[in-house]
């Protein structure tokens, strides 16, 4: 594992790079899609083979961008040199492809902003920062790729996502740099805030109603739960990637320091999102074998959805 410099040294192996796989995280988001195509396409343009892979293909949302549809759910046949992971905080977060990316004899990569992540790669490229996308472009700089008006494109949507349209506390001077970078390069800035949050489906609109009607507050109202069931998925006809963003609202509620959002994957499984203003909930989801950032968190638990709650609510109650 290299420690030394990391952003050059990852820029050094994708420029010496001749076919690669690119993967991220399992149900992509903004960011992992964003920094993975961004690469996809910069490694493309200098004439080198790059494939970028995810165990779920994007949600329909994300298909403004037109690029979007390069985004692969397996791995095409051909002999690679360089695996690329971005957005991932360890490798279990591929999914499926968790296990080619650790047995993989030839060298790694890893680009990611999780404060969780240990460095998992040959090559890490870590830094806590507001999304993937933030670091991006000074790699595929360092590397000699130009930034295109698609690149910057996909790079300015991670970077608006998962910084909250920079509304996040690890927003900085320099986030704000790198975004002015991708306005000028040619990122469509109206366009992507118009298509991730100004716009939705009559279904995603029914299903936040059913969410919203049955929080649940603990801990003197610093907690609040909202429940995503598989019975309102059905009535309302909604998918399961349009949930995304529905944990932010409870947190703008007085009072409120933690939010979590339960997503029923089946009978006695749930996928917890964790927002806090300014409580450890990366430490949190670490009880329960997940993971993230200090104020944004996910895992998964078994059990009934009572147990459920009440391991929650002690676990923040230990972390407030």
């Amino acid at each position: 594992m290299t420690t030394e410099n990391p952003a050059a040294a990852v820029a050094a192996r994708l420029k010496t790079a001749q076919r690669a796989v690119i993967f991220c995280h399992a149900r992509p988001d903004g960011d992992a899609l964003g920094s993975g195509l961004s690469l996809c396409l910069a490694m493309r343009a200098v004439g080198k083979t790059a494939e970028f892979v995810c165990e779920d293909a994007p949600p329909e949302k994300f298909f403004f961008i037109e690029e979007m549809s390069e985004v692969k759910t397996s791995v095409p046949a051909g002999d690679y040199d360089l695996f690329v992971a971005v957005d991932c905080a360890d490798c279990a977060r591929m999914g499926v492809f968790a296990h080619d990316f650790a047995r993989f004899r030839g060298d790694t990569v890893c680009i990611d902003h999780h404060v969780s992540n240990k460095g998992f790669a040959k090559y890490n490229c870590v830094r806590v920062c507001s999304a993937t996308c933030e670091i991006m472009p000074e790699i595929l700089s360092a590397a000699g790729f130009a930034i295109t008006a698609p690149i910057a494109n996909a790079l300015m949507l991670g970077l608006i996502t998962d910084s909250g349209t920079f509304t996040h506390s690890d927003v900085t001077e320099h986030t704000f740099n790198v975004a002015a970078a991708l306005r000028a390069a040619g990122a469509d800035v109206n366009r992507i805030n118009y298509e991730m949050f100004s716009r939705q489906k009559k279904a995603r609109a029914l299903l936040f109603s059913k969410a919203l009607s049955n929080m649940r507050f603990a801990l003197d109202d610093k907690l609040v739960f909202i429940l995503v069931t598989q019975a309102a998925l059905e009535e309302t006809g909604a998918v399961r990637s349009m949930t995304e963003g529905f944990v932010d609202f409870p947190l703008s509620i007085d009072g409120v320091e933690v939010a979590i959002a339960l997503m029923e994957m089946k009978k006695g499984q749930y996928k917890a999102s964790l927002r806090s203003k300014r409580a450890d909930v990366n430490a949190v989801a670490s009880v329960f074998g997940g993971g993230g950032h200090v104020l944004a968190s996910g895992c998964m638990l078994f059990g009934e959805y009572e147990e459920v709650i009440e391991r929650l609510t002690y676990a923040v109650y230990q972390h407030l």
